[in-house]
C-alpha cells in the first residue's frame, strides 16, 4: 500500500485512536536510538517509525479454535525502513515477541531460543513509506494456554528481551482482549536420533563429516562446562575480573547462582542422552524449545564457527544447554561480547538469566583471571 502525506498522518492519528477489542495498534516509543544507515541506504527502523496492529476474528474462543493473531506492521514514515525478519511474525514467531497474560498471569513461551548470528540480506524487512507486512500466528502452539480466562495479548519486541537484545526494534502495539478455553500445550513432535556419536551424544539429520564435527565440538563443550566449575568451585569467590566481566559485582549469591548453573551445564553434557540436530537451515548459530532437553539444532553459522574461542562450536552448545529449563533455565536478553558485557554491569541478574553470558565466560576468550 503506498499513502501520500497527508494519508500517513491520517492513517497514524486514527490509529492511535482506534484500538478496540478486535484491534490493536502501537502508539510510537519515545526512546527512539539514532538510526543506523545499511548499505544499501535504507534506515534501520527506531521506534515510531513502524506502527503495530493487532487483530483476532473473535472476541470469545474455545478450547478447540487455534487462537490465530493477525499482526500488521505498517511503515509511517517518508522513508524506506528495514527490520530484522526474526524480530516480527513474517517467517513464523522465531521470538518471545508477545506479552501474554490470563487474568495478570503471564503464559509461558514454549517456542524457539535462538542465538542468532550476523544478519544476512534476506533475514531484513524492508518496508517502503506506507508499506504494510501482514502476518497470522497462532499463540496456542506457542505459549501454554492451559489457563482458561480473559486473556490481554500484545505484541512488544522489549518486554523479554530488553535494548540489549541486538536488532530489537521497539516494535509495540496497544493490548487487546479475548477469552480463551484453556487447552493443553503441545510440544512439537521431534524426530529421534539416528547416529550414536558417544555416549551421551547422537545426531540426527547430519551427514557423517558433520557428525564427527558435532562430536568434537561436544567434547569442547563438555571441556567449557568441566573449566567453568572448576574455576567456579576452586577459586576464592570474589570480583575477580572473569566473573565481574561476565556477571557483574560480585555478591556471593550470584556467584553460587553461577556455580549452580554450570554445574547443571557440566552433569547435562557428561549423563544426559543429547541429541544434536542438523536440519536448520538458517542463518542463526543454534536453537533450542526449553521444555525439549536435551535436543539441540545446529544451524548454518555453527558450520563456519571456530570449534573454540568467541562464539564458537563448543560454546554455542553451552549457550543452548543452558536454556533448558531443567538446566539453568537462561534466556536471551543481549547477543554478543559487547552486548553482554554492558548486560553485566548494568544488571547482574539478568546477566546471570542470559544464555551468552554463560557462553562467554565458559570461553573465557579472551583469557580472564
Amino acid at each position: 500500500m503506498s499513502l501520500n502525506l497527508r494519508g500517513r498522518l491520517n492513517w497514524w492519528m486514527g490509529a492511535l485512536a482506534g484500538a478496540s477489542l478486535l484491534g490493536a495498534c502501537g502508539a510510537p516509543d519515545e526512546r527512539a536510538a539514532e538510526p543506523v544507515e545499511s548499505t544499501d541506504g535504507v534506515k534501520d527502523a527506531a521506534a515510531g517509525d513502524v506502527a503495530v496492529k493487532l487483530s483476532v476474528g473473535k472476541s470469545s474462543l474455545a478450547a478447540g479454535d487455534s487462537v490465530l493473531v493477525t499482526v500488521t506492521l505498517t511503515n509511517v514514515t517518508s522513508q524506506p525502513v528495514r527490520l530484522l525478519k526474526w524480530h516480527t511474525p513474517v517467517d513464523g514467531l522465531l521470538e518471545d515477541l508477545f506479552v501474554v497474560e490470563a487474568d495478570g498471569v503471564a503464559a509461558e513461551y514454549n517456542g524457539r531460543h535462538y542465538k542468532w548470528a550476523t544478519p544476512e540480506a534476506h533475514d531484513w524487512l524492508r518496508l517502503a513509506p506506507g508499506e504494510s507486512s501482514t502476518s497470522t500466528v497462532d499463540l496456542a502452539t506457542i505459549y501454554d494456554l492451559s489457563r482458561t480466562g480473559q486473556y490481554t495479548l500484545r505484541y512488544d519486541s522489549e518486554a523479554h528481551h530488553g535494548r540489549d537484545h541486538a536488532g530489537v526494534s521497539q516494535l509495540r502495539s496497544d493490548s487487546l482482549s479475548v477469552f480463551i478455553e484453556g487447552r493443553p500445550f503441545k510440544l512439537p513432535e521431534a524426530q529421534a536420533a539416528d547416529t550414536v556419536v558417544a555416549q551421551a551424544l547422537s545426531t540426527a539429520n547430519c551427514t557423517s563429516t558433520r557428525a564427527s564435527t558435532v562430536s568434537s565440538a561436544f567434547s569442547a563443550a563438555q571441556t567449557m562446562a568441566n573449566g567453568s566449575v572448576s574455576y567456579l568451585t576452586n577459586t576464592t569467590p570474589g570480583n575477580t575480573s572473569r566473573y565481574r566481566t561476565w556477571f557483574g559485582t560480585y555478591s556471593s549469591t550470584n556467584w553460587n547462582t553461577a556455580k549452580s548453573h554450570f554445574t547443571a551445564i557440566k552433569s547435562a553434557f557428561d549423563t544426559r542422552s543429547t541429541i544434536v540436530d542438523c536440519n536448520c537451515t538458517s542463518s542463526a548459530y543454534a536453537y533450542v524449545y526449553k521444555n525439549q532437553p536435551y535436543r539441540i539444532y545446529v544451524c548454518n553459522a555453527f558450520w563456519n564457527a571456530p570449534m573454540t574461542g568467541t562464539d564458537s562450536k563448543g560454546g554455542t552448545l553451552v549457550h543452548e544447554m543452558s536454556h533448558f529449563t531443567v538446566v539453568a533455565d537462561t534466556d536471551d536478553h543481549a547477543y554478543g561480547q559487547s552486548a553482554a558485557k554492558s548486560l553485566a554491569t548494568s544488571s547482574p541478574t539478568r546477566a546471570l538469566d542470559n544464555a551468552d553470558n554463560h557462553e562467554y565466560f565458559a570461553e573465557n576468550t579472551p583469557a580472564l583471571p
